[in-house]
């Protein structure tokens, strides 16, 4: 259920990590939302100062818009901006890998705690949040956002309802043209865990939250193709470029119909540093990703499901895409239009149709608008949408995915999984 707050009750918001996540689309998201909401971003904290002073103009900018009374500031200490008595709810925004001390110094200054997804890097550091979170019996809200957007929450409640039957097969395709995993600090796998982590938990999440039930079975097939070959000779940024290039970033045709066709602000222009920058070359040395998987999985439920990615795809309408298989019908979703094809009872009924969702011009097609009103729901006492449990398990069938493609699909069993992921 939906909730809303009154413009008079509001509720303090910390920022950690001024990316592009925490700023440019959640934030903004609140920033914009703030009379609907009533929620307050107190301040923000970045490693970067000029990142976070950025962020912060660019948050009062939408306050002042709105005719909103409040003003984020920069903390160069997270801890005095966790622990701020203004802070109800903390998010965490930074790189995967810093994921574990501010969500745990959070919830041990007993803030409520949003953790963008993937959950972490490691087991180590996702089972510690699990512990801290379990320790101070309060839950942590993560960031999914296929959950909170219209048209996977519509194509859920068909299932539900038993529009197609039982469900039987699962293929989720996603081929992407999101070659900015080798251009942002995601190229560096100890700090993002891949695309495979970045990405593809996601859809791990969907289909778990799909199937209903624990993985059986997992054998996967990828790596890294031979497109983004290392280029020495190359220049190290598309800034510093005059190649014609396919790749270029923030002029590609994704970036420009997601609206990263804008350098959020100079910081990325002026960073130096290969991970502080978000317009390295696409081959420049060093990436240690990878950028296609095949994922074939078996659930202890009986349902099979198909996991078909990559990163090196097209830029086409149908990039990505859900199709269920039940026992007495069919569904197919495609995500960026928001239709849905619907086949039951056999065949005999066949209904094709858009989703309605007024909010799909907004950044990840409407959902972060849903995740902002779900903040505050959050914040107010309400169970998270979906928590550590499920980033937990995301990471799990991320991490035998790898293990699975390093050694040419080798079956990964969900009792290997567990003695081995835990």
């Amino acid at each position: 259920m939906e909730q809303t707050a009154p413009t008079n009750s509001t509720l303090g918001v910390a920022i950690i990590g001024a990316g592009e996540r925490g700023i440019y689309f959640i934030g903004s998201r609140m920033a914009e939302m703030a009379a609907e909401t009533g929620l307050r971003i107190v301040g923000l904290h970045d490693r970067l100062p000029d990142r976070m002073q950025f962020g912060c103009q660019h948050i009062n900018q939408i306050y002042q818009k709105n005719g909103i009374d409040c003003e984020a500031t920069s903390f160069g200490d997270m801890a005095d901006l966790i622990n701020h008595p203004e802070v109800d709810l903390v998010l965490v925004t930074t790189h995967t890998n810093a994921h574990r001390e501010p969500t745990i110094m959070a919830l041990d200054a007993g803030k409520k705690v949003y953790l963008d997804k993937p959950i972490s890097v490691t087991l180590e550091d996702a089972e510690a949040i699990h512990a801290a979170e379990k320790r101070v019996n309060s839950p942590v809200m993560m960031g999914f956002t296929r959950r909170y957007e219209a048209s996977w929450r519509e194509a859920v409640r068909h299932l539900e309802q038993g529009a197609i039957g039982d469900l039987q097969m699962v293929l989720l395709r996603s081929v992407i043209p999101y070659t900015r995993y080798l251009q942002l600090w995601h190229r560096d796998q100890s700090l993002s865990g891949g695309a495979i982590n970045d990405k593809c938990s996601h859809h791990f999440d969907v289909l778990n939250w799909l199937a209903k039930s624990d993985v059986q079975s997992l054998t996967a097939i990828g790596g890294r193709s031979s497109i983004f070959k290392p280029d020495p000779t190359a220049p190290q940024r598309c800034s510093e470029c005059d190649r014609v290039c396919a790749y270029r970033r923030h002029d590609t045709l994704i970036d420009r119909e997601e609206g990263s066709a804008e350098v959020p602000n100079p910081s990325w222009v002026e960073a130096e540093n290969v991970r502080d920058r978000n317009d390295n070359c696409v081959y420049l040395p060093g990436a240690d990703i990878d950028d296609h998987a095949i994922v074939a999985l078996a659930y202890e439920n009986g349902v099979k499901a198909n996991l078909f990615f990559t990163l090196f795809g097209p830029w086409a309408k149908d990039q990505e895409t859900l199709e269920l298989v039940g026992s007495t019908g069919r569904l197919r979703l495609e995500r960026s239009s928001g239709t849905i094809d619907l086949v039951t009872d056999h065949g005999k009924k066949h209904r094709v149709y858009k989703v309605s969702n007024p909010d799909k011009g907004s950044s990840h097609y409407g959902a972060d608008r849903q995740l902002v009103k779900s903040l505050r729901a959050f914040a107010d006492g309400e169970a998270p949408t979906v928590g550590v449990r499920e980033g937990i398990a995301s990471l799990k069938m991320v991490l035998a995915t790898q293990n699975s493609i390093a050694n040419q699909g080798a079956f990964v069993s969900g009792e290997e999984m567990e003695a081995n992921y835990a």
